[in-house]
């Protein structure tokens, strides 16, 4: 085994916990018939952290901005997957409201989110770190702003900037179908 596996191997037991948390906040957004379950995406996330090699992170901050997006890209893969599976018509209309992204299919809508967060990390970067922190990582306003490094007020701004330009892009998707 390589030293880095090693190092990786050491850091489980300390980042679990926090992986498991961000994990969790992932379920209660989840559709009830959803099959991924908490434990699923703590370990699925762990493996693209091992295979990335990020096992040196600078803080906190910079560990919860590496393990949302392994967390995006898990989701994103798993509503892939299913929706290969049911090849049916795209998802219904997305809610956007303060606590969290409403959805009553979760893999048809995760993508619509995918293809909408893409095209917003296209028009804004800065717009779409905050997006996946929130969404994908399940983050506070209080820990996105410590791992961007902004004012709670400016994050919160971000985040209702966001949502706007979200549902543009998704309604957008959803009428030209």
């Amino acid at each position: 085994m390589t030293s880095q596996h090693n190092e990786i191997d050491a850091l489980y037991p300390a980042v679990y916990d926090e992986l498991r948390r961000l994990a969790a906040a992932q379920r209660h957004k989840q559709a009830p018939s959803e099959t991924l379950s908490t434990t699923a995406i703590v370990h699925e996330a762990y493996l693209r952290l091992a295979e990335g090699g990020a096992a040196h992170w600078n803080d906190r901050a910079h560990f919860l901005a590496v393990a949302s997006r392994a967390m995006r890209f898990v989701l994103v893969d798993h509503a892939r997957a299913r929706t290969a599976a049911k090849r049916g018509g795209r998802g219904q209309a997305v809610s956007f409201d303060e606590a969290a992204i409403v959805m009553d299919d979760r893999s048809e809508d995760v993508l619509a989110i995918e293809e909408a967060l893409q095209r917003l990390e296209a028009h804004d970067a800065r717009l779409g770190e905050v997006v996946q922190l929130r969404f994908f990582g399940g983050l506070s306003h209080e820990e996105i702003a410590e791992v961007v490094q902004r004012s709670v007020p400016t994050v919160k701004r971000d985040w209702t900037r966001a949502r706007v330009w979200l549902h543009r892009f998704v309604t957008d998707g959803m009428t030209s179908e």
